[in-house]
């Protein structure tokens, strides 16, 4: 059983915290409390400092004492709030482990991974994991779907890399086909002899409502659990696909909401 104050309480500072200014009108009208309940609460949150009486509007108004009480929240990144649900639920339906990656510069980091919810994952962990993004699923899933302007800006910061997983780019007609390549196939793998070589990825791109690339999503799996790569790709590539055009609609969804 909660503590109805302190439920009463929230419900009047997550309502005043959408508007410049509150009337003791207005507040009755949202939150459906008494206005001598509300008047009470008022009083109690002017006096602790996280409301301030302002007569020269006529109402009442949040202090910056309010920003403190998101002090120890930090938020993950919307596209994780909108595909955890989803990654975790492709784990559970086919065992193995699925990450999200954004963009960091020249790689991709994993900022959400279901390696914990996996009884069949090749890694003990990946979050914050960074992967290159030529030779790696999850990055080449990134960079082959940039625009233009930000892959060439990329592709300088990559010049100037003395990761050999990065060498591709100072091959430029090599590397452009196999963006191609990724283009037209709607997915990328792990390059071949990048270890570990006991596993491989498969990565498709998430994309905002706009179409620009946001993420990308990948399924990571062990190489003998299937004859042939393209075995495995012919099953979980338009599964990955069809869960990001999902986590796009929830993209959308959750930047809408207030």
């Amino acid at each position: 059983m909660g503590i109805r104050s302190i439920e009463r309480a929230l419900q009047v500072l997550q309502e005043m915290n959408m508007q410049p200014h509150s009337s003791i009108a207005r507040l009755h009208e949202k939150t459906g409390l008494p206005k001598p309940t509300l008047v009470r609460i008022l009083k109690t949150l002017e006096e602790a400092g996280y409301v301030e009486n302002d007569k020269r509007i006529g109402g009442y108004q949040v202090s910056a004492l309010v920003s403190s009480l998101s002090s120890g929240y930090h938020k993950e990144p919307l596209i994780v709030e909108a595909g955890r649900s989803w990654a975790i639920a492709l784990t559970r339906k086919h065992h193995w482990p699925v990450s999200i990656s954004v963009l960091d510069r020249d790689a991709v980091v994993v900022r959400f991974s279901t390696v914990p919810d996996s009884s069949m994952s090749p890694f003990h962990t990946t979050v914050n994991m960074r992967l290159p993004l030529i030779t790696r699923g999850m990055g080449l899933a990134y960079l082959a779907f940039a625009p233009e302007e930000e892959r060439d800006l990329i592709f300088d910061m990559l010049r100037n890399s003395n990761d050999p997983e990065n060498a591709l780019v100072h091959h430029p007609k090599e590397l452009m086909n196999l963006i191609e390549t990724v283009r037209a196939q709607g997915y990328a793998t792990r390059s071949a002899g990048v270890e570990p070589q006991n596993s491989n990825t498969i990565a498709v791109p998430i994309f905002t409502a706009g179409g620009r690339i946001i993420a990308s999503l990948g399924l990571t799996y062990f190489t003998s659990a299937f004859k042939a790569q393209a075995d495995a790709c012919a099953r979980y590539a338009p599964i990955l696909q069809r869960t990001s055009e999902e986590i796009t609609r929830d993209l959308v969804r959750l930047s809408a909401a207030p």
